[in-house]
């Protein structure tokens, strides 16, 4: 559960958009998508991603002129769609630091078969797992999270809470369900763990950003 991929997915299409995002999803990937560059950007600035699928033909800024600025200071690998199938628009593609490139339409399959073999290179080369939500980095596997260059330490049953959110970001959990994952049966202990893992990971504790409470329905962290 802890080592789920979190991908970005941007297409300025619906329907494929949605078609990828659902596809991934019943394959055990955490999914965010975005319909263009410029939503694209706030997503990356808050998230890290472990892989980037980018249509190239899209409103405002084209993903080849995003893929080949965003190389330049990034490693994230990046899957290129295109209506465009031609040899010279591959070779294009690969050329300003894409790592592979699909045309349309294709086969969900295939692209996932893609994402697997990129990822797999990756992890061999990145054995930990960092994730990013806003300014916090959270490290997992060491139980740190540094925020504006403070360290601090997650307990176990944090650790458990920001397991079970961070792969299914944008899922409202419920006291009872939050118990049941934390073995905390007090309904105001867990609220008082919640405040604390906000501490942890919001730049402003009182007014999170990331960690919200949803009103009679129980908490979310947010990815879209």
């Amino acid at each position: 559960m802890v080592n789920k991929s979190h991908i970005l997915v941007v297409d300025d299409d619906n329907r494929i958009r949605d078609l990828i995002k659902e596809y991934l999803k019943s394959n055990d990937y955490i999914i965010s998508t975005a319909i263009d560059v410029e939503s694209a950007k706030k997503k990356l600035s808050h998230f890290k991603f472990d892989l980037i699928v980018l249509d190239i033909m899209m409103p405002g800024q084209n993903g080849y002129d995003f893929t080949k600025e965003f190389k330049k200071r990034d490693t994230t690998p990046i899957i290129l769609l295109t209506a465009k199938g031609e040899v010279e628009n591959r070779i294009k593609g690969l050329e300003i630091g894409a790592d592979d490139y699909l045309g349309k339409p294709f086969e969900p399959k295939e692209l996932l078969l893609r994402i697997k073999n990129i990822i797999s290179k990756n992890t061999k080369l990145d054995l930990k797992k960092v994730y990013k939500i806003g300014d916090a980095k959270v490290d997992l596997t060491k139980m740190l999270v540094t925020i504006k260059d403070k360290v601090k330490k997650i307990n176990s049953t944090e650790k458990k809470v920001l397991s079970e959110m961070l792969s299914n970001l944008g899922k409202t959990y419920s006291r009872e369900q939050m118990g049941k994952i934390t073995g905390i049966s007090h309904q105001r202990s867990i609220d008082v763990m919640i405040t604390r893992l906000r501490q942890k990971i919001e730049v402003s504790p009182s007014k999170p950003k990331y960690l919200q409470t949803i009103r009679g329905a129980g908490y979310v962290l947010w990815a879209e």
